[in-house]
């Protein structure tokens, strides 16, 4: 596109972000962090994020502009016409303290000069400056110096570090109000729209913004690449890739456009991954069998969730919930606090959306296929944060700001975390050099992003509260406290036999009525998972037959042993009356009880099991 339209086109925020700040006199050097890898779609072009700065922010009130890249040299993106076009004087491939000499050599005599510096982090690490090598030293002390300097900023230069993530840059740096770190974020949904408009302008304007909201949490780099995938040796020429997918599309509806697009977006796939996508096992809730872009929105969400999940190495996984709330028995009170929380996203009524949920009760009280079923019922796309105490070592910072820079640019979206004593939980700092204690603080500090209401939707999960840290149950990080118990009565026993018999297809040929003292009466007390353990064990005494009748029940009951720990057990539940938002919400023995017998209680027990 021509030079007219890009000048006509607004810059990105993160770009008006950098001109304020340098026209401002706020800053001379720039921490660019983030999505620094990406390509940017500016005037109907695409640049990378080094291309960008020189060709569009800096090209025309820059009279000379250098790139160090430490792995390939130094080079000149603009050159002044007063230098002289001998071979560039830096050279390539020098170590970066002698590039970096250099380099100030350089910009320090020159007016209106930039300097861009990829991988950042690779010269200026961060760490204990004594563990530093001594090149690693050298470069941080020059960087910051040259931030300091009047020099520098007196004759209009300015400096730009690039990294993914500012933990991987040294402290000095990052902590210096005189350098301004500015992040470049994912796209967001109208530049996810302007990449798809541009990678295939045939895709109308409704598949246009349906495309651009399954793309969430993608960079511009990875959306082109599914919509244009690059050709590869599969075996699989155009026109036999064509053939197969018309074979498998038989007289669908639309099957000629399907078959087209399905032809051009599966480029590279081999003959069984085009196989899976045509006939998933697992459809989008909303694909129509008659839309032709059906295939292609079903492999964005697939892919996205593969190349999102790599990223954070295995850090977040996507949850796949397979029932509703429906499929839940009993806890009437939960599930209607869940579902006035899964209108009010579903509405966009972020005022009503609490900022994260604690669900806290003994093992086994179905906390997790709850939460499970409570993503199912909002619609949301939810993840889970996998311990990271024992996964992040070394980078843990730099991984944690890609995992949750990833779940905002996914919003909304719930953040699933269970046994979150394990993550929150008090830990000593001398264990890990303080790093769990900056990684709490982190999380909390996010989990109170006042923009993060109806945004992310954090669950946190426990049988053991008392070990959480304090702060992080309070209002505005945890707003609902929703306590889990085991059932107490008959009735409620059968609401949850009810449902797992329905779930695992057992039948109907036990009267539960009729049959309560033999049965539910007897179960009173057991948790969700015994009950759950219990009908699959009537279904194996009852041989071949999927149908459970009450004697195979019955046999079943006599049979099996839950696991207990009744000082542990009671304990547990007492902590989950301690911690609930409402009375309502607590069985008929609990509600009533006072707040001395209630601390007499819990003494006993504590003394008890010696906690």
């Amino acid at each position: 596109m021509a030079a007219d339209a890009r000048a006509a086109t607004p810059l990105p925020r993160w770009a008006e972000t950098i001109r304020r700040k340098y026209l401002g006199g706020e800053a001379s050097m720039f921490i660019l962090h983030r999505n620094v890898f990406d390509e940017i779609l500016h005037g109907g072009e695409f640049y990378t994020v080094v291309e960008f700065l020189s060709e569009v922010l800096l090209k025309d009130n820059k009279d000379t502009i250098i790139v160090y890249d430490p792995s390939a040299g130094v080079r000149y993106a603009k050159r002044s016409s007063s230098v002289a076009a001998a071979a560039e004087p830096m050279g390539a491939n020098k170590p970066p303290e002698e590039a970096l000499a250099l380099i100030e050599q350089e910009i320090l005599l020159r007016h209106s000069a930039a300097l861009v510096i990829t991988y950042a982090g690779s010269i200026a690490p961060p760490g204990e400056e004594h563990f530093l090598a001594h090149a690693d030293r050298m470069a941080a002390i020059r960087l910051h110096r040259w931030s300091m300097s009047p020099e520098l900023e007196s004759k209009d230069n300015v400096v730009f570090l690039l990294t993914e993530s500012l933990a991987e840059l040294n402290g000095k740096l990052v902590a210096n109000p005189r350098v301004a770190a500015v992040e470049i974020p994912l796209p967001d949904k109208d530049e996810r729209a302007g990449v798809i408009r541009k990678v295939d302008p045939s895709i109308d304007a409704q598949h246009v913004a349906r495309l651009a909201e399954h793309s969430a949490g993608l960079r511009a780099v990875q959306i082109a690449q599914l919509l244009t995938p690059r050709q590869q040796d599969t075996g699989l020429g155009d026109e036999q890739r064509l053939a197969l997918i018309r074979s498998l599309l038989g007289s669908s509806p639309d099957a000629v456009e399907r078959a087209n697009k399905l032809a051009a977006i599966t480029r590279g796939m081999d003959t069984e991954e085009i196989r899976h996508l045509i006939n998933p096992a697992h459809p989008l809730p909303e694909t129509d069998a008659g839309d032709p872009y059906a295939e292609v929105i079903e492999l964005v969400h697939q892919r996205k969730r593969e190349i999102i999940e790599k990223e954070c190495a295995g850090l977040i996984e996507f949850v796949d919930a397979r029932h509703g709330l429906d499929a839940v028995g009993g806890v009437a009170g939960i599930k209607s606090e869940l579902m006035q929380v899964a209108a009010a996203i579903r509405a966009g009524d972020r005022h009503r959306v609490p900022m994260g949920l604690l669900f806290v009760g003994p093992m086994g009280t179905g906390k997790t296929f709850i939460a499970k079923a409570f993503v199912k019922e909002s619609g949301l796309t939810a993840v889970t944060l996998k311990n990271f105490r024992s996964k992040w070592v070394g980078s843990t910072e730099a991984n944690l700001e890609k995992v949750l820079g990833m779940v905002k640019a996914l919003g909304p979206i719930i953040l699933i975390i269970d046994e979150g004593d394990r993550s929150f939980g008090g830990q000593s700092e001398d264990s890990d050099g303080g790093t769990s204690s900056r990684v709490i603080a982190r999380l909390k500090e996010f989990m109170s992003e006042p923009d993060n209401r109806g945004q992310v939707l954090f669950i946190l999960m426990t049988n053991r509260p008392d070990k959480l840290d304090i702060d992080i149950k309070r209002a505005g990080r945890i707003d609902r406290k929703i306590p889990f118990f085991y059932p107490d009565t008959p009735e409620d026993v059968e609401s949850v036999l009810k449902a797992l018999f329905g779930r695992y297809k057992l039948g109907s040929a036990i009267d539960w009525v009729a049959e309560r003292e033999r049965t539910s009466a007897r179960l009173v007390g057991y948790s969700n998972a015994d009950l759950e353990a219990l009908c699959l064990l009537a279904l194996n005494l009852g041989g071949e037959d999927s149908t459970v009748t009450v004697e195979h029940f019955l046999k079943a009951i006599d049979d099996y042993v839950p696991a207990r720990d009744a000082g542990m057990l009671e304990y547990m539940e007492m902590l989950a009356v301690f911690e609930a938002s409402r009375r309502s919400m607590l069985p008929a023995r609990y509600r009533d009880m006072s707040q001395d017998e209630f601390n007499q209680r819990l003494r006993h027990l504590k003394n008890e099991l010696r906690l």
